[in-house]
């Protein structure tokens, strides 16, 4: 959580709009998903990636759906994994995933792993959001489950954190504070879109 008032008004704002907007979205663009699973070269090249644990999500209302993209890096040599909420307060934990394999709902009753999946430490991590921006600031569900795991990881080394969206979700400034972690860019149906580290 932020704990500023104003920063958490005017994210709930652009929350309420950009659900709107991206449910349109997904019925504009029916194809996204697998539009996006085309364009996984290019997030591996960008970062010079050789084949590792790709953490994804279980897609949600009009969030992407990874499905596709996973299979894309499945026949590239990559193993996949789902994130896990095994603390309210605290990091996800990433688990070992194949498509077809049994989910339960985890401790914030989102669709996990099993507890008896293996736990993975992702090389790359794909991210669902609500709105973005040129800066890679994202705007997420506001549980902050995200935010910590990227905190968390402190390493240098740490897995590059892709947002998946329509392109039609990106707005000028996403509202941001110092706890809010920014991705390193944005694949969509167009392409790989970098954050932009300049302004």
């Amino acid at each position: 959580m932020t704990h500023d008032p104003v920063l958490d008004a005017q994210k709930a704002a652009l929350r309420i709009e950009a659900r709107r907007h991206r449910k349109a979205l997904q019925v504009q663009h029916p194809e996204a998903d697998w539009m996006i699973a085309d364009q996984a070269d290019a997030v591996l090249e960008v970062f010079r990636l050789k084949p590792g644990v790709a953490a994804l999500y279980k897609a949600l209302g009009a969030e992407i759906d990874p499905r596709p993209l996973g299979e894309a890096l499945m026949r590239r040599g990559w193993r996949l994994a789902l994130p896990a909420v095994i603390d309210l307060e605290g990091p996800l934990e990433f688990r070992s995933w194949k498509p077809r394999d049994i989910l339960a709902h985890d401790l914030a009753g989102l669709p996990a792993p099993l507890d008896s999946a293996q736990p993975l430490a992702p090389s790359l991590i794909f991210v669902p959001l609500l709105a973005f921006d040129r800066r890679g600031h994202r705007l997420g569900q506001g549980g902050g489950f995200y935010d910590r795991t990227f905190a968390a990881m402190t390493d240098g080394g740490a897995a590059p954190r892709i947002g998946l969206a329509y392109q039609g979700q990106e707005v000028d400034a996403v509202p941001h504070g110092p706890l809010d972690q920014p991705l390193d860019g944005i694949l969509t149906e167009a392409g790989y879109n970098p954050a932009r580290k300049d302004f």
